[in-house]
């Protein structure tokens, strides 16, 4: 039997590398040969607690970001051939669901998930191959292609909060969700105030275009000194809050102004409650939105992005590490390290 090194999650802080089968491909399905697999807050959160309510049940496959080329094809496929280069989305709705046929692929009742991108190969469902599954051009690298999906998630929270050129977005939060808001929003024409916490993600904010940095600490009260980057103080256009904290969130609707958006990305843990000033809300005109996860659209609007020359996919690369060594650089993203994402490379020794 062929075999493969895979990252199994076993439970909290429970990650191992072992030597599974090599997945074989049904009728509709693919397999991909894994070059590059990055690290994600979602995958943290998992490492962190154990387990995800919705996609992952222990001992399981893990990891979701990633691209590579067809290692094999299962009956009925035509749109790929062996050795092609994709980049295989997490998910796929379903099309016929109340949700889907209502614009709202992301909240699919029948959501496919997929998991195991911490390998050397990983099987691929129909579902997936035909809705979700993109040609990658020999030109753009596949590390920077597995960036598509993160990307497509923040393209959809930019969208639904109707982000256009020359708006002012505050953007609370300067990991790699917010670094991702931060760039997307500014490559499409908008002024971006980023709001940081850490001195190393000052010089991050500035580099994917924030044309004015707020750091919490040590310095004014956030909230002030937002509103003063605006014009009139009057407040930003859009914020963009992707720090999951019911402080942030707070923060977030008192930093927007009359009329504007808030959207709430970061999702904070069950049972966390916020207090928002009812009276802001109402006498502000003001709208609060939340965005989950991405649709078969945003999936190609990002990798056009990612594709199209102008985003920075080398920037957010920060660290590379092979296979064997997922769990201290898990680890290390809990204590903070200094990478943005890093690279896995499962064939890497």
């Amino acid at each position: 039997m062929n075999t493969m090194l895979a990252a199994i999650l076993h439970g909290k802080e429970d990650v191992r590398v072992e030597r599974v089968p090599i997945p074989e491909p049904a009728s509709g399905e693919i397999v991909v040969r894994v070059h590059s697999a990055l690290t994600c807050g979602t995958d943290l959160k998992v490492y962190r607690r154990g387990y995800h309510a919705r996609m992952l049940n222990p001992p399981v496959p893990f990891g979701h970001e990633l691209a590579g080329t067809v290692a094999s094809v299962g009956d009925g496929v035509q749109q790929f051939d062996v050795g092609d280069h994709v980049v295989a989305l997490n998910s796929a709705p379903c099309d016929r669901c109340f949700f889907c046929l209502h614009g709202q692929q992301n909240l699919c009742d029948d959501l496919l998930f997929n998991n195991g991108a911490y390998a050397q190969y990983i099987r691929v469902p129909a579902r997936i191959v035909e809705k979700n599954t993109l040609h990658v051009p020999e030109s753009v690298p596949l590390e920077h292609a597995a960036l598509t999906e993160p990307l497509a998630c923040c393209l959809r929270g930019i969208e639904e909060s109707g982000v256009v050129a020359g708006d002012i977005v505050a953007v609370i939060g300067a990991g790699p969700i917010g670094l991702l808001f931060i760039h997307a929003a500014s490559l499409l024409g908008a002024e971006i105030i980023a709001v940081v916490k850490h001195d190393k993600q000052i010089k991050f904010a500035e580099e994917f275009g924030a044309k004015h940095v707020v750091q919490v600490t040590p310095g004014p009260d956030p909230i002030v000194a937002v509103r003063a980057l605006s014009p009139d103080g009057r407040g930003a256009d859009v914020v963009l809050e992707a720090v999951a904290q019911p402080l942030t969130w707070q923060w977030a609707v008192e930093m927007v102004r009359k009329g504007g958006t808030v959207n709430f990305f970061g999702g904070p843990p069950a049972g966390s409650i916020v207090a928002l000033d009812t009276n802001l809300l109402h006498y502000s005109d003001i709208t609060l939105k939340a965005s989950f996860h991405h649709t078969p659209a945003t999936v190609r609007r990002a990798f056009t992005m990612i594709a199209s020359g102008k985003f920075k996919a080398d920037k957010f690369l920060t660290g590379r590490a092979p296979l064997q060594q997922l769990k201290p650089v898990l680890d290390g993203l809990m204590e903070r390290s200094n990478e943005i994402k890093t690279v896995i490379d499962p064939w890497q020794t």
